[in-house]
């Protein structure tokens, strides 16, 4: 009996210890996992890139590939929407997004496959944050229904397009720190290169979409650069969705976009890819827009006190007298980079002739000679981007007593006398004699722009013409022809190594953009459907003339 009474205790204490470890393990795995939960992330919460690990090689590599759907974000944690800063050389926000991610919190944009001749009609698709709260502008309902659309592609109403360059975003990124690896842009392009052919690089194709990222600069400020009569955000105006539009060109070229936005926003910043070098505008007051333009964006309109005038280096002094001087030259000295313009209307060299009475001598307008100033500097440029056309006009010539010189004397060709004659001898013989100079200076790159349109309703800019309308895209949102709208400029350079920088036919489809009658008194000014509003088209404008480069 006593042995039966300890066997029964021993299998009871038995039966205990072991349901003690049973409860034991359980308690531990419990807390186990309860203690490990933080550290694991969830499908909802994003993990930041290390920085040191995801070089800008990486994440520009992500851009090559037109055939692959992307659904890329990187979130910082506790935000959703706040994207990371890249201080590595790179501006690309790379991504993960939930794929259950409720659609109140997405907008599904589409990419521009179908821009790729039929090849991929898959849409690429990207994922962007978005506030629930905001509020739709006209122009996204623009979008959506009442725009026009040239190709007649049917287009989900829902699908708002856009081209999500946030990064991009008023010159985020602006550390001092960030390098930029020369490399990486070249396998870049090389990859651009092959995927293209070099056959269907035509910037001028494309349309126009919906990008929140831009204006890259404010309106409000770019004062050290932007004259205030070309700050509309100064003036009564009160519409601004022009500001909103970017050109997007077919998927084999967005890459090259990509890598433009990353060289304007690094240009002065240590971007070897400009380093001791200097970009050149030489034309008239539309060539002056793209250079202060260039400004406004390579700075992101803020004020940098380190930038240096070398104006005096170019002789670009106001003169006695003068209003301004022929031009502005600034140097950034982080990267030694330079950016000028210099006033040249007709790209005719001019000279008094009577230099004894230069008050009221007249003036030679070689049409067959390059200006001087051109002519002189040449050799310290590295960028050459030349335009002229509107100051081809009698009344110009009148107003700025021009005489028509051919061949060091004056012109009796009637044919030449006539002002299309004028011009088309004029941008055919700058386009020459640039082209004979190329292989003097093999570092340097040559582009004759073609000309901005004007957008003269219903008369002249004499004769009661207006440029009232302020929806974005009325006529048109896509450029589809292959041959250019300016034959004449496009004609120059054909044959030659001097490049076209085609804007305008993207730049037709913007008769919103104009200054119109606003101005920064308060009554109405006079109507200018010549000259465009910044931040506005002339933007665009560098972002084709980079994506060249």
């Amino acid at each position: 009996m006593k042995g039966g009474i300890q066997g029964l205790k021993v299998s009871q204490v038995s039966f205990i210890l072991v349901g003690l470890v049973c409860v034991t393990v359980l308690i531990l795995a419990w807390t186990k996992t309860t203690l490990l939960t933080p550290f694991i992330p969830t499908q909802g919460r994003s993990l930041q890139l290390d920085l040191d690990e995801a070089g800008p090689k990486e994440l520009l590599d992500g851009d090559s590939n037109s055939t692959q759907t992307q659904k890329k974000q990187v979130n910082s944690p506790g935000s959703s929407e706040t994207p990371l800063a890249v201080d590595r050389g790179n501006i690309e926000n790379v991504t993960t997004t939930h794929k259950e991610e409720t659609p109140s919190s997405v907008i599904e944009r589409t990419g521009s496959d179908e821009f790729s001749e039929g090849k991929n009609r898959s849409k690429q698709t990207e994922i962007v944050p978005e506030s629930s709260s905001t509020v739709e502008s006209p122009i996204k309902r623009e979008q959506r229904g009442n725009l026009s659309d040239t190709t007649g592609n049917k287009e989900t109403p829902s699908t708002v397009e856009r081209l999500g360059s946030q990064e991009l975003s008023r010159g985020q990124n602006k550390s001092e720190k960030a390098e930029f690896v020369p490399e990486v842009i070249k396998e870049q392009t090389r990859n651009l290169s092959a995927a293209t052919g070099n056959k269907d690089c035509n910037y001028a194709k494309g349309k126009w979409v919906i990008d929140e990222s831009l204006p890259l600069y404010s309106g409000f400020g770019c004062k050290q650069w932007l004259s205030s009569m070309w700050a509309c955000r100064l003036t009564q105006r009160t519409d601004f969705e022009y500001e909103k539009l970017r050109h997007l060109i077919n998927q084999k070229l967005t890459l090259a976009y990509r890598i433009s936005h990353i060289m304007i926003l690094y240009l002065t910043r240590k971007c070897r890819i400009m380093k001791d070098k200097t970009l050149a505008f030489i034309g008239d007051s539309l060539g002056r827009q793209q250079f202060q333009s260039l400004m406004c964006m390579v700075t992101g309109g803020e004020e940098r006190h380190d930038v240096l005038d070398v104006g005096y280096e170019y002789g670009l002094v106001k003169a006695r007298g003068a209003v301004r001087p022929d031009g502005w030259a600034y140097r950034f000295p982080i990267t030694n980079t330079t950016i000028l313009y210099y006033w040249s209307a007709s790209l005719c060299d001019l000279e008094p002739i009577d230099p004894s009475n230069p008050k009221t001598t007249d003036f030679a307008m070689h049409l067959d000679r390059p200006p001087a100033f051109l002519r002189t500097f040449l050799p310290r440029f590295n960028v050459l981007v030349l335009n002229t056309g509107h100051h081809w006009n009698r009344g110009k010539l009148q107003a700025n007593r021009w005489v028509m010189y051919v061949n060091g004397v004056p012109n009796t060709n009637r044919k030449i006398a006539d002002i299309f004659g004028a011009r088309n001898l004029t941008v055919h013989s700058i386009a020459k004699w640039v082209n004979e100079q190329l292989p003097l200076y093999p570092g340097l790159k040559a582009f004759l722009r073609t000309m901005s349109p004007r957008h003269f309703f219903n008369g002249d800019w004499n004769t009661g013409g207006t440029c009232d309308n302020t929806t974005p895209l009325s006529g048109g949102k896509e450029v589809v022809e292959d041959d250019s709208s300016d034959p004449l400029t496009a004609g120059a350079v054909s044959g030659t190594s001097v490049e076209l920088l085609d804007i305008t036919a993207l730049s037709q489809l913007r008769d919103e953009g104009h200054i119109s009658r606003y101005s920064i008194k308060a009554t109405p000014g006079m109507q200018d459907c010549l000259h465009w509003c910044l931040p506005g088209i002339p933007d665009t404008w560098n972002e084709v003339l980079f994506a060249r480069l």
